[in-house]
């Protein structure tokens, strides 16, 4: 199995035309076509436009750098019955 990716533009006439070249001669073979619609990139958001006080991150990485967090064992778990 071989899986070739492309982009493609579809036409005003709403039909994708494919011309994929496989390298194989007189045979059968099964092809999956998987589409998705591409949409125009979103510029990502500041950390200000998602609600952060500016310059929150600057000032708090790094901060548990000298203390690290340590996870406790979580104890030990009841047994149960086994599902059949």
């Amino acid at each position: 199995m071989q899986s070739i990716k492309l982009c493609s533009h579809i036409g005003a006439d709403g039909i994708l035309h494919l011309n994929i070249p496989v390298g194989i001669t007189d045979k059968e073979i099964e092809v999956t076509v998987i589409y998705q619609q591409l949409e125009p990139s979103v510029p990502a958001k500041t950390p200000q436009e998602l609600g952060w006080p500016p310059g929150f991150f600057e000032q708090t990485y790094g901060s548990c750098q000298d203390d690290p967090i340590v996870i406790d064992s979580e104890g030990d778990f009841e047994v149960r019955e086994e599902i059949l």
